[in-house]
Formats: C-alpha cells, structure tokens, sequence
C-alpha cells in the first residue's frame, strides 16, 4: 500500500486533525520553569518551577528562526516502514520532528510533535524498539555529557526538575530514550543528545499505549 503523501500542517490544523483519529487530551501543554539554571536563559513557564536541561541537551537552537520552531507533522502510512504492526509501532520521523504511534491491530493512531537530536554527530536512526518503561525517572548524565558539561548534577531525582519529564521508554540503544519534558520549549527543535522528547502530556498517553517489545523506527 503506498505511503500517504507528506504534507505540512500548522500546529491548530495538527491538533484538530489528532482530535479526530481520537488523541485526548490534546490542549496545549501547561508550561514549565522560569531560568534554566544551566545557561541563565529565561524560559518560558511557572515561576518558581525550576529546570534541568533534557536528558542529551548541549546548547539550545536559540539561534533558529522562532517560525521554523513547528514541527511539520507528516503523516505516514505504517506499511512502507514496518512488515506488520506486532506489539505497536513507533515512527521518529527526524525531518518532520513528529512522533507517529500505531496500535498493534492497527486502529488507534497517534501523533505527536517532538525535540529532536542537536547535530547529526548525536543523531541515530534505524531500528531498535522499547526494552523499559518508567513512570517518575531519575537521570544522570552520560559520561560524554559529563565531559562536555563538568558543572552538570551527577543524579537527578524524578520531580519537577527531572530532563525525563513524567514518563520515559528506553530504547535497547544505550542512553537513548523516548522521553517527556517540563522544558516545552524544546519540543519542535533540535535540542537534545540523542533523545526524542515530547510534552509531558503526551508522553503519559504514549506510555500508556506502548509494552515492552514495541517497534520503533527512526528515521
């Protein structure tokens, strides 16, 4: 069956189109923390809150044009990608910076704008699937992150400051994860290690549909 053809949907028609194929809870994620604490920057968000770059971030894209900061929400066929739906399938698409989900008899369907890795030099595609999941994560840099931000927590608790946001799923590549965020202005850029980041939000719903075993695909 052919792939659906790309094409680019605004954040409202995206939102209205997910509403339709049966996404809840869809309304514009509540937002985070005031100052990173790492850069000084100001974020956008509830005072007082705190912040904690996500789990991979090196700089922020702050540079990019703030239009370009969508992602573009192409909508994919699962057939072109996938030889059956066993267990669920998860597609990363990087260009598009969106997230699709399909359920293993094939009649739910989600999607979900996403962060995406900072360079190419952190990106990884290909196939892997979910080996873990994890309500309430605790993070601790990777030893590469270390190196690169010696000034950085060694451990952080799950909490409000916590990179992994809510929910996490680990990828059976080391150190990847697919992961919420209280920074949700990460969320359409590149702005992590290595790491696919979505609203808290969201995260919790695609935590609830996938199982250990669920395919992913990044490409």
């Amino acid at each position: 069956m052919p792939a659906t053809k790309p094409s680019a949907v605004d954040r409202r028609s995206f939102l209205a189109t997910t509403l339709a194929l049966g996404a809840t809870s869809l309304a514009a994620p509540a937002l985070a923390q005031a100052v990173d604490p790492y850069t000084g920057q100001a974020l956008q968000g509830t005072p007082g809150a705190g912040a904690t770059p996500d789990a991979g971030v090196v700089q922020y894209d702050a540079g990019q044009d703030n239009r370009r900061n969508v992602s573009s929400f192409r909508m994919h066929d699962w057939q072109p990608y996938f030889s059956d739906l066993t267990n669920g399938a998860i597609l990363v698409d990087l260009t598009s910076r969106a997230l699709s989900y399909w359920s293993e008899d094939g009649t739910d369907f989600r999607l979900f704008p996403t962060s995406i890795p900072v360079s190419e030099d952190l990106t990884r595609r290909g196939r892997t699937e979910i080996i873990k999941k994890v309500e309430g994560p605790s993070w601790s840099p990777t030893p590469e992150m270390k190196k690169r931000n010696p000034e950085w927590p060694d451990f952080v608790p799950p909490g409000p400051d916590n990179p992994l946001g809510t929910h996490a799923l680990w990828l059976s590549w080391q150190y990847y994860r697919i992961h919420g965020t209280h920074d949700t202005r990460k969320i359409g850029r590149k702005s992590s290690n290595g790491c696919i980041g979505l609203y808290n939000e969201h995260i919790q719903q695609l935590y609830a549909l996938t199982k250990v075993g669920t395919q992913v695909l990044v490409i």
